[in-house]
């Protein structure tokens, strides 16, 4: 099977500190032209975005996915998943920045089963999510579940 592919690019101009971009989804035109700043990254979005908030979003999209599949293989899926994601862009004691934290919280309406059986399934979820794959070993991923009534 060939590789799936998905493509963006960005534009910048100037230096880190003064200069901007924009950056576009080039194979689904879903994003074109949303700005992104060093501000943005490490002050107030003020409308723009960030690599960490994209990545927060592709890993709480994924993680949804993997967990909803997941249930549904334990034949139990589910009614409604939400599922939040924080990514955490800290500085590196030696210099500069790195994503340390990816922190899913996921509230669920999965009939049928019970909070500690929602939590087991919520983490092997994560371990069958893409993203939770590429970033672990680098990145402190953690999971917190939330098994809501109907």
């Amino acid at each position: 099977m060939a590789a799936i592919e998905r493509r963006a690019r960005v534009a910048w101009n100037g230096d880190l500190m003064s200069g901007s971009g924009t950056f576009s989804m080039v194979s689904s035109g879903v994003l074109t032209d949303s700005p992104v700043t060093w501000a943005s990254r490490t002050e107030q979005p003020d409308g723009r975005t960030s690599p960490e908030e994209l990545l927060a979003a592709a890993h709480a999209s994924c993680y949804a996915m993997a967990f909803a599949a997941t249930l549904g293989r334990a034949g139990s899926p589910p009614r409604r998943l939400a599922v939040e994601c924080v990514a955490g862009f800290e500085r590196r004691p030696e210099g500069g920045f790195k994503v340390a934290s990816s922190q899913l919280s996921v509230r669920g309406v999965v009939p049928g089963i019970d909070q500690a059986r929602f939590q087991e399934l919520a983490q092997q979820g994560e371990q069958g999510c893409p993203i939770s794959n590429a970033l672990r070993g680098n990145v402190d991923i953690s999971v917190n579940a939330t098994l809501e009534a109907e």
